[in-house]
């Protein structure tokens, strides 16, 4: 996996190695329109379990997606030059906020989700960093354990997550 765009590319290697040519780069204003349809299809099985079809991700337009992505931080990756995951993430007082991972479909499980995670826990100076996920999400729940994330709380549904990165 080769990362662009600054993300370091530390043991890349031993995290993934899809049959694909996986590259990691910073999220920008011109990823809106693929990062749209890879959220929406993301997160279409996501709204099927919690039987909400107007769950955020899924009714985000494409201009307000624009309007995020111009100050929003993240990265993308993608495998042969298809937009194929992304994270956003922002820094608030020493936490490293993580939100919208997305991966489409038929990449999910090849280590996208990981490599994206820790891309974004290596690029801060934050000493923590916090994701939600639905309770009901599983397979969710089961990477972010296995990335070192631990339950910090549970909120009308929602488990909040947290890792100690310094």
């Amino acid at each position: 996996m080769r990362h662009d765009g600054g993300v370091p590319d530390s043991h890349a290697s031993e995290r993934i190695q899809p049959s694909e040519d996986i590259t990691l780069a910073a999220i920008q204003p011109s990823d809106a329109g693929e990062l749209l349809t890879v959220q929406r299809a993301a997160f279409a099985s996501e709204s099927i379990i919690y039987d909400d079809p107007a769950m955020p991700p899924m009714v985000q337009t494409l201009d307000e997606l624009e309007a995020e992505l111009q100050t929003a931080k993240g990265w993308v990756a993608r495998a042969n030059g298809r937009l194929v995951g992304a994270i956003r993430v922002r820094e608030d007082d020493g936490l490293l906020l993580i939100g919208r991972i997305a991966i489409a479909p038929d990449m999910q499980g090849s280590g996208i989700g990981r490599a994206l995670l820790e891309a974004a826990e290596e690029a801060t100076d934050a000493s923590v960093a916090e994701l939600f996920t639905g309770s009901l999400s599983e397979a969710n729940i089961r990477l972010y354990e296995s990335c070192g994330y631990r339950e910090s709380q549970r909120i009308d549904g929602d488990v909040y997550m947290r890792k100690q990165l310094s």
